[in-house]
């Protein structure tokens, strides 16, 4: 009985990832330091391999001369608790105009404890006994992206088709697919984006497999038994304009986006039901396209202090970017927006593998 009140502490951290709301959300963290650095402010902007994720109709503003494009990117959050991890490349293919990408996500917290043997049969304890288990959330997706100019002008689109494995421990399994679509419009000095995230709504199918054992301690610890499930990704639509200013080496790229979701009120700056529109901000300056300096805001929410007084608050974010012939390594200092203002350093580096000149 004591062991299985003790094993109930490890499933009370995971099981709340279930629900409806904030399903897969986990995709919604970004990937890549220079994203991170401009508060996730990149849909109408991004032209690099994480495209794949902020707006696949980017990927197709990579000039063809680059070739194959490479991303990987680190980070740790809640002071090292959870992992994020990505993997990209894109490449053009035969016709000059399109490209394919390829990503993976992975978001995980790792070395939670599974204390179900900690007590012997004869109440003992045993430290030995204990085993770890990892919760962890993988995307993969397979883009794609073309482009159209036009004269002063150009047109660019692509979409995602995405797998989501959902995984924790031994205890429970989830897959899902889905399919994102979105499009930049280039017009001058202006830059203007949309993303249209599950579009057709994403399912997570969840199964379970759990001893008795297992079942009892949900039952004593009067949680209902988990059963075979489907889990829900609603609609989201991520608006974005952006303008470019050139002054000799100098560039500076401001952008602000707007973040549209369908699941019912969020705590964001504008909240209503059943959609709510969370804002971001953030701007780039670069000098002769060698080292590029970032800042953002996004995340506005309305927290109340321990006095009861209510009050807003933004997630911050800086960053440092350095091209090195073809190599990009960027850097951010940012949060995930929780209260204790917990900060990450995100690490990600970008490499054209450029075709040799024949």
């Amino acid at each position: 009985m004591v062991r299985l009140i003790l094993l109930a502490g490890s499933f009370f951290l995971v099981f709340p990832l279930l629900g409806q709301k904030y399903s897969n959300e986990f995709l919604s963290i970004g990937i890549g330091a220079r994203a991170q650095g401009m508060g996730n402010a990149m849909v109408a902007g991004v032209d690099d391999v994480t495209a794949a994720a902020w707006n696949p109709a980017g990927l197709a503003r990579i000039p063809r001369e680059n070739g194959l494009q490479l991303g990987a990117m680190h980070t740790e959050w809640f002071a090292g608790v959870g992992k994020n991890d990505y993997l990209g490349a894109t490449l053009p293919l035969k016709n000059a105009n399109t490209r394919l990408g390829i990503s993976l996500i992975r978001f995980g917290i790792d070395q939670i404890p599974n204390t179900l043997s900690l007590y012997e049969d004869d109440g003992t304890v045993n430290f030995d006994n204990v085993s770890e288990f990892s919760s962890a959330d993988y995307a993969f997706l397979l883009s794609y992206a073309g482009r159209k100019t036009m004269k002063n002008s150009g047109f660019y689109y692509g979409g995602n088709v995405k797998v989501i494995h959902r995984r924790i421990g031994p205890f429970a399994t989830a897959w899902g697919f889905g399919l994102d679509l979105g499009i930049q419009y280039e017009r001058g000095k202006w830059l203007f984006g949309a993303m249209a995230k599950d579009v057709t709504t994403t399912f997570n199918a969840w199964s379970f497999n759990f001893t008795d054992d297992e079942k009892e301690v949900l039952e004593i610890t009067g949680n209902e038994i988990p059963i075979s499930s489907v889990e829900v990704t609603r609609p989201q639509l991520i608006l974005g304009a952006s303008y470019r200013l050139q002054y000799n080496k100098v560039s500076v790229r401001p952008e602000l986006n707007a973040i549209l979701t369908t699941d019912g009120k969020r705590n964001t700056l504008i909240s209503a039901d059943p959609i709510s529109i969370d804002p971001s901000f953030g701007v780039e300056a670069g000098y002769n396209d060698f080292i590029f300096l970032r800042a953002g805001v996004n995340q506005f929410q309305q927290e109340t202090d321990f006095a009861g007084s209510e009050f807003w608050s933004v997630r911050p974010s800086l960053g440092v970017g350095l091209r090195i012939s073809s190599l990009r390594i960027d850097y951010a200092f940012s949060d995930v927006g929780d209260t204790q203002n917990r900060f990450s350093n995100i690490i990600s580096l970008i490499l054209d593998v450029k075709p040799k000149q024949k």
